[in-house]
């Protein structure tokens, strides 16, 4: 089968690889329909290192069941399923915690022997455990929207959730990419009254917008900052969708004493700006690794009534022999979310 494979920074290629089979009982193999990349593949995009083996790329599918091990109920060849962005056994005791992505036998697509989403077919362990099954066709116009749940949609829930986001709140989303759009989205369905989308690229923010954003912020750093609190007053609950220290810093400076930021962006620090000051502001710092396996059910019936359409963030769609020009578009920030159909 061909699937995409990263060599260093800038360096992906599509190449043929051995067709997945089942393994272990508990195995699936699922013919993909549609894929995607990730904004968090951008950083091995921007930062890996040259070497001779490649790395399997995408953890974002939906796709046919082809294939079933001796051990996957509720699962049959023909079925059109979604996977979460780990995979998971659906059984441990962080799984039925519903923290899929701490599951002690899970894992993640493209290591340790896992076929990677960006590809034609993927073998899925836990297959009963991760996948779930859609009950619509492979040809429904729905499809970038139930692709979504795999990650952006479910993850932007996640914000929404840990930040405690509820009916009447003012709410900022410090981030204008595909899980800031999708944070966005979250917040509005959870209720809140206001949402403040900090970003300055005007097609993202302008979607924002149309995704319920009242209000956009593009300064940036300390004008940002109080731009944010000339607005709003400050606000309790921050959902910082990007990963930078500075996205952390005007998530901090703009959340009031006793507020929440929910910090889902990809972290590229290891020390943030969370002492002594935030201790006296008593400043909670949740979120983290979205379970999107356990939010994809919540979230499903919206998206198939047609409450919620997070696919609108797939803004161009590129064949699979084209995913090294979806990586240079979403690098060069001419995409939002690249969508790859095989």
């Amino acid at each position: 089968m061909r699937a995409a494979v990263m060599y260093g920074a800038g360096d992906v290629r599509v190449e043929e690889r051995p067709d997945p089979r089942i393994v272990r009982p508990t195995d699936a193999v699922v013919r993909t329909v549609v894929s995607c990349v990730c904004g968090s593949d951008l950083w091995p995009y921007r930062s890996m290192p040259a070497g001779d083996t490649g790395r399997p790329m995408g953890h974002e599918f939906l796709g046919v069941v082809e294939e079933t091990g001796t051990d996957v109920p509720g699962l049959k060849p023909g079925d059109l399923v979604v996977a979460p962005f780990t995979y998971s056994d659906g059984t441990c005791d962080y799984c039925a915690r519903g923290l899929h992505f701490s599951c002690r036998n899970g894992g993640r697509y493209g290591s340790d022997g896992v076929d990677g989403g960006q590809g034609e077919a993927v073998r899925v362990p836990y297959a009963a455990g991760t996948l779930v099954k859609l009950p619509v066709s492979a040809d429904s116009a729905l499809l970038p929207s139930l692709l979504a749940l795999s990650d952006v949609m479910a993850t932007g829930h996640h914000g929404a959730v840990t930040a405690g986001v509820g009916r009447g709140d003012t709410v900022l989303v410090v981030g204008d990419g595909a899980v800031g759009l999708c944070a966005v989205i979250a917040a509005r369905r959870l209720g809140a009254e206001r949402v403040v989308l900090a970003g300055r690229h005007e097609a993202r923010t302008a979607l924002g917008r149309e995704f319920g954003a009242s209000d956009v912020v593009a300064e940036r750093g300390e004008e940002g900052i109080a731009r944010i609190r000339e607005l709003t007053g400050g606000v309790d609950k921050v959902i910082e969708a990007v990963g930078t220290r500075a996205a952390l810093d005007t998530a901090l400076g703009a959340v009031l004493d006793g507020g929440t930021v929910s910090r889902l962006g990809v972290p590229q620090y290891e020390q943030g700006p969370f002492g002594r000051a935030e201790f006296l502001r008593n400043i909670t710092l949740t979120g983290g690794a979205c379970p999107a396996r356990a939010y994809i059910g919540q979230l499903l019936p919206d998206v198939l009534d047609g409450t919620i359409d997070p696919g609108r963030v797939f803004d161009r769609c590129f064949t699979l022999g084209q995913v090294p020009e979806a990586y240079r578009a979403m690098a060069g920030r001419q995409v939002v979310k690249a969508l790859i159909r095989p």
